[in-house]
């Protein structure tokens, strides 16, 4: 379907699909095999300046929206989603600060995020804080005119790899989620340090960590906007972001459709290419059109986010959730299609399947999803009477 996408668009468009074809493509089972986080590539999207698509002009970046940026998302996603998941964490590691960070933070930070020289984590997962949020215990005590933050965060994208880290940690118990507070922490501070990269099923050239807090004192300038509103920024980053997984699960799901259409059209059985097979005919029919489906509600979505629009988290919600549950079922049904090939590394699907379940997990799992959708509804419903 043609989106009007006007000539800016396309352009930034054309540009992420030129690096996924050229850089990506070619290392993406190297990089999934390995481990390995895949810097060449950043470096090569930090040189096209897509890092500073949805950072205002004035902070270096180009002003665009979440709309630009899920085009680049996509894109990048078609080709391997450990690379797009560290390009996306990076803007989910920045929306605090452009959210909710002082003219100061932002003028110190920004300009090195938008050239891609610095790259940025989001750091709120625990071991007791994944689903349920609210649950961080991750402390942060104010001591004169430092913060000491003591507690670990779990599963930190980018952890270890980026140079800045926003940190949601409570600063007052007695409040419960009113208590917690965001904060912006540098790599190599004393008392700040990471645990070991974690082994994963999928994304596995995105790097996982440990973040530790051992009595880490920072300024207390550091505080991102005012001490009890972490909650808030890390539930408003997450509406901003979600749209961009959703943008995830587009792209892996085109990828895995585009491998699997190709080699049914050359596979023969029975004399005959597979492609011309009912069976295989509407399999790949169901997967094009939930995969156009998608694209259109995640479209919308970012367009709407962008609006400016005060509560966008049931439309975030619904874009993750829905093209998310078509990336896992496309990507499955991909490796169907393909039959044994389909389970060999050789091929790319495998690793699409692999890496397009992580989709349903994280910022949020898709029981998660459905819970905001259900309380939206119930406070539209309650607005109605």
């Amino acid at each position: 379907m043609d989106y009007f996408l006007d000539e800016e668009q396309l352009m930034i468009r054309d540009l992420a699909r030129q690096i996924t074809e050229e850089k990506v493509i070619p290392l993406r089972a190297e990089l999934d095999e390995k481990e390995e986080f895949p810097w060449e590539v950043m470096k090569t999207l930090a040189q096209s300046d897509l890092f500073g698509l949805y950072i205002p002009e004035e902070y270096g970046g180009f002003g665009k929206g979440g709309f630009e940026l899920s085009l680049v998302i996509e894109e990048l996603s078609k080709g391997c989603l450990g690379v797009s998941t560290t390009f996306a964490a990076n803007a989910l590691g920045t929306y605090p600060l452009l959210l909710y960070g002082s003219d100061e933070q932002k003028r110190k930070y920004l300009p090195d995020i938008a050239s891609g020289k610095k790259l940025v984590a989001f750091a709120l997962t625990e071991a007791n804080a994944g689903s349920d949020a609210a649950g961080v215990q991750t402390t942060a005590n104010l001591d004169g005119d430092e913060y000491v933050l003591n507690g670990t965060k779990q599963w930190i994208t980018n952890g270890g790899d980026a140079e800045i880290y926003t940190v949601i940690a409570i600063t007052d118990k007695s409040k419960g989620p009113r208590g917690a507070s965001a904060f912006v922490i540098e790599k190599g501070t004393p008392g700040f340090t990471f645990g070991k990269k974690e082994n994963k099923l999928g994304i596995r050239s995105s790097s996982t960590r440990e973040l530790i807090f051992d009595n880490c004192r920072i300024p207390k300038n550091n505080l991102i906007g005012k001490q009890g509103m972490g909650f808030i920024a890390a539930m408003k980053t997450l509406d901003k972001s979600r749209v961009g997984v959703g943008a995830q699960g587009v792209g892996v799901a085109q990828g895995a459709f585009d491998a699997a259409t190709s080699f049914a059209k050359t596979r023969i059985q029975f004399g005959a290419p597979v492609i011309s097979f009912q069976a295989i005919q509407h399999m790949l029919a169901d997967m094009a059109t939930h995969i156009e489906a998608a694209r259109a509600l995640v479209y919308a979505a970012a367009k709407f986010i962008d609006t400016g629009a005060k509560d966008v988290s049931k439309e975030s919600a619904m874009a993750k959730l829905f093209a998310t549950d078509v990336a896992m079922k496309v990507t499955v049904d991909a490796v169907q299609v393909m039959g044994g090939s389909g389970y060999m590394k050789e091929y790319p699907v495998e690793k699409m399947m692999r890496d397009a379940k992580i989709l349903q997990i994280y910022e949020g799992t898709n029981q998660i999803q459905r819970n905001v959708i259900g309380q939206a509804l119930i406070k539209e419903t309650a607005n109605k009477k």
